[in-house]
């Protein structure tokens, strides 16, 4: 059986770095993934990551980012406060990778731009570079 998921979305808040009793780092988030066929819809995908990666995504990672996450679908069942028995449906990580350059990432600002002070041109002297030597 194949059980293989990629996805390419935005996160929709910043993730959060717990940790179990045991001292496991997870992270659970979710993030946007429009539909290729249709760009007004969107779909809100539950990814939960573990260990180095759930540290690596909190770390790196924030709202609004892009983000492509390799994992499989992971189903559990759970009783909700009301006792009403539920299934929630994950991607699990397996890798996470930067789905931007790291310009976009940050919010939008100019470059910075540096200044040298050039001189007087008439400071400078001409070279006579015609010998008719070519140097290679």
């Amino acid at each position: 059986m194949l059980n293989r998921v990629i996805l390419m979305g935005r996160f929709v808040a910043d993730p959060e770095l717990r940790t179990t009793p045991n001292g496991v780092s997870v992270t659970a988030f979710r993030i946007a993934v429009n539909r290729t066929y249709n760009r007004e819809q969107t779909d809100w995908i539950d990814i939960v990551a573990w260990r180095q990666q759930a540290e690596f995504v909190c770390k790196y990672f924030q709202k609004g980012s892009m983000i492509v996450v390799e994992g499989s679908i992971q189903t559990r069942n759970y009783e909700d406060k009301n006792g009403n028995k539920r299934t929630a449906v994950e991607v699990v990580v397996d890798q996470v990778h930067f789905a931007e350059s790291k310009a976009k990432e940050s919010a939008p600002h100019e470059p910075k731009q540096e200044s040298f002070p050039v001189g007087n041109m008439d400071d400078y002297e001409d070279l006579d570079t015609d010998d008719g030597d070519l140097p290679f």
